[in-house]
């Protein structure tokens, strides 16, 4: 149907007779001369009607956005002074000689190409027309280069691409699962799968030695702009590497990555830091290391001061007391700072404290803040000090137990680095390392695994009975300006020390038996070293096209409430369709029934 694609054509296609197709972006009547925008994937061509030619001139007339067409003519130099930079194809047009339309098109429900705002719910539900939009095909483009870019690194490395089943058995975390009932096994479901894990240590134990996958993964919980239930990952799995090994050949696939397709050179290498570091130098184990600001612990001058809001947290084991400098940071007003407070507030904090250095050199005078007249002017002068503070800057306080200490002023640090312009460089990616193996679970008094039961501990057996609480992992996430693009572990591969985990984590043997029996008894069959990390792929494609949310880089993502507008689901299914697989539904406990 077409010789050329329209966002192609430039002055080596001058005197060509081509045929073109696409859809009208825009149609302008200059005096008797109809120019269209058309518009494919490629990009935008300008073709010109004059009343020289009635029947196509009257055809084009008629044509409005969003008409499919398709257009021969003759590609000729666009007249001196009408060249447009803008355009790859702004130096030359197409003289019009026939138009056929191949389908007609209402009023689209938005502009195409617009600064307008569209609500979300109407692209969502117009995607398709959302999806023609210039920016959108572009971040398409780049997902589609990513994923090619990537599975050729893989390939060259002599990885196995490996599928691995959607249809499988609940996790430890059931409760997040997609459950699927199933028709020919009455009363019995199989679960959509959080991850390939188990698949993929079973084909080390199978010895396949190198595998990935570029697999959809499925999870049933709350959403943030960088969740869906259904999203896609780099699955990757090694044997016979430790995690240097893995984490240098994931730096050489990264880097590579963003060369060829954003034109940026990461750090080589990437720097490491431990989980404790990180936690404690910026409350969070997704540091954005673009940003300067960092935590200070000053528990150790809080211990003896008055203060009860400050030497309570200090003299507490759970507790924390920081302060953060924020260069320059007196220049905030009252209300500013007030809606920091507010801020910090969503993470738990009862309040922002503060102090503004107007003059150092004045002692305790030079301080203004409410909290001043607390503690003794040693203590303050200590906490200046320790802080690095300077004449015209605002210190932050955070006092608590640790862990909303962290949350609180961790996000802090980062809204203030985003919202001041205090970012130093573009790119920063780093390996957080020895994270704990467990965390306490207060409300349910038992531990729980910080990132799956199945990574291996970087102690024995012996010591992890004896001390679980401090026993730390072999588990590597990358971080890339505050986001988390990959995360993984070297595995467990005995089958004792896979035991010890599981009852550690309240797993008995009985249901351990139940759940991965066949795991257990796969290890007793020679399971090899092995290790491996997934990639968050939409996250990694939202990082480089700069979109906001994995949303703008899936083609049908879900909204904030995991529901789909373009298709309307979820939905109900009929009586019928219920009784053939032995379901009868009843009201959620403590729920309103909602139909979408």
């Amino acid at each position: 149907m077409r010789s050329h694609k329209c966002g192609e054509l430039n002055t080596q296609h001058l005197g060509q007779s081509v045929a073109l197709c696409g859809w009208v972006h825009r149609r302008r009547d200059h005096g008797g001369v109809i120019f269209i925008d058309l518009r494919d994937r490629a990009g935008l061509v300008q073709v010109v009607f004059d009343p020289d030619a009635p029947e196509s001139f009257s055809i084009a007339e008629s044509v409005r956005s969003e008409y499919v067409l398709r257009i021969e003519g003759i590609v000729r130099d666009r007249p001196e002074g009408t060249h447009n930079s803008n355009m790859a194809t702004g130096e030359i047009e197409v003289l019009g000689k026939s138009i056929e339309v191949l389908n007609e098109s209402e009023t689209p429900p938005f502009p195409i190409e617009s600064e307008i705002e569209v609500n979300e719910e109407m692209r969502l539900r117009f995607r398709y027309i959302d999806l023609r939009r210039t920016e959108m095909q572009h971040k398409m483009k780049v997902r589609r280069d990513v994923t090619r870019n990537l599975r050729q690194f893989l390939d060259d490395k002599e990885f196995f691409e490996i599928e691995t089943p959607y249809l499988t058995k609940a996790t430890p975390e059931g409760a997040r699962d997609y459950i699927v009932p199933s028709r020919t096994h009455p009363n019995a479901f199989f679960a959509l799968p959080q991850s390939p894990q188990l698949y993929k240590q079973l084909l080390m134990v199978a010895g396949m030695e190198r595998y990935y996958q570029v697999v959809r993964c499925f999870r049933d919980e709350d959403l943030r702009a960088d969740r869906q239930p259904e999203f896609t990952q780099l699955d990757i799995e090694t044997s016979f590497m430790n995690e240097q090994e893995i984490m240098a050949i994931m730096e050489q696939m990264i880097r590579r990555l963003f060369k060829d397709i954003i034109d940026v050179d990461l750090a080589d290498p990437f720097p490491v830091m431990s989980y404790s570091e990180a936690m404690r130098r910026f409350g969070s184990d997704r540091p954005d290391l673009r940003i300067p600001l960092e935590l200070v612990d000053i528990a150790e001058e809080m211990r003896e001061v008055d203060f009860k809001v400050f030497s309570g947290p200090a003299n507490d084991p759970h507790g924390r007391v920081v302060a953060m400098r924020l260069p320059e940071g007196g220049e905030l007003s009252r209300k500013e700072i007030d809606d920091l407070t507010k801020f910090v507030g969503i993470y738990g904090a009862k309040g922002l404290a503060y102090i503004k250095v107007n003059d150092l050199a004045a002692g305790v005078e030079g301080l203004q803040s409410p909290i001043v007249k607390f503690a003794p002017d040693d203590v303050w002068a200590k906490v200046m000090a320790k802080v690095g503070a300077q004449n015209g800057d605002l210190i932050f306080f955070g006092a608590d137990k640790a862990g909303v200490v962290n949350e609180a002023m961790g996000a802090l640090r980062v809204k203030l680095g985003l919202d001041r312009g205090l970012l130093d460089g573009d790119w920063k990616p780093v390996w957080v390392i020895d994270f704990p193996m467990f965390a306490w679970d207060e409300k349910a008094q038992r531990y729980t695994a910080i990132h799956h039961p199945f990574t291996a501990p970087s102690c024995s057996i012996e010591e992890l009975k004896a001390d679980p609480g401090h026993a730390l992992s072999r588990a590597y996430d990358l971080v890339l300006n505050g986001t988390e693009v990959g995360g993984g572990s070297i595995r467990i591969n005995r089958t004792d020390m896979q035991q010890i985990v599981f009852a550690i984590l309240g797993i008995g043997h009985d249901e351990a038996r139940e759940k991965f029996g066949f795991l257990l008894d796969a290890l007793k069959y020679g399971a090899p070293p092995h290790g491996g990390i997934a990639f968050g792929l939409d996250r990694l494609v939202m990082l480089m096209t700069g979109a906001h949310s994995i949303r703008d880089v899936i083609a049908f993502p879900k909204t904030q409430t995991a529901a789909c507008p373009l298709f309307n689901a979820p939905a109900f299914v009929s009586e019928e369709q219920l009784k053939e697989l032995g379901i009868k539904l009843r009201k959620p406990t403590g729920k309103d029934e909602k139909q979408n």
